[in-house]
């Protein structure tokens, strides 16, 4: 471990000796995550990827990929794109990335169930903005938005996400 990785902690996401008040997954964590389950998923987790909304917020790194109109990520587990970003038109169940409200104007990207996919063990894990303190997700970490962005204007490629 190092203090570049995050790691969630019974008292917040820890990062850079810093500990940020999160919220997890509504099902709480599980070493046996599947697709809709809403856990959160044990263990180590690269950063894989940054996305932002330029037209909401400046490029936080140099390594940031913008979120498009059309932008989506498949968590159909019956499809070939099965836990990939997609762009719309696309037939098959996903999220929009480019949302109305503001909780994915910044996303951080984990390696879970990535690239390796196996279908039906749950697709993307995100570091995303909460709707509200102490508020579940669908098995995403949430933080504050000012956290997430300090967060992401430090976090490394090199970074990881654990959680025991």
């Amino acid at each position: 471990m190092t203090p570049d990785d995050l790691v969630l902690t019974p008292l917040g996401l820890r990062f850079q000796n810093n500990l940020y008040p999160c919220s997890i997954g509504r099902s709480g964590l599980s070493a046996r995550k599947s697709e809709g389950d809403g856990a959160t998923p044990r263990g180590v987790h690269a950063i894989t990827g940054l996305l932002y909304r330029p037209d909401r917020i400046s490029r936080p790194t140099d390594w940031a990929c913008p979120i498009r109109p059309g932008d989506l990520w498949s968590d159909d587990p019956r499809h070939k794109d099965y836990n990939l970003m997609v762009r719309a038109p696309y037939g098959h169940s996903h999220e929009r990335l480019r949302r109305a409200d503001p909780l994915y104007d910044l996303i951080v990207l984990t390696g879970w169930n990535w690239p390796y996919v196996v279908k039906g063990r749950g697709s993307a894990i995100f570091i995303h903005q909460w709707r509200r303190p102490g508020a579940p997700t669908q098995g995403c970490i949430g933080l504050r938005r000012q956290d997430l962005h300090q967060i992401a204007g430090a976090i490394r490629p090199s970074s990881r996400l654990i959680i025991g």
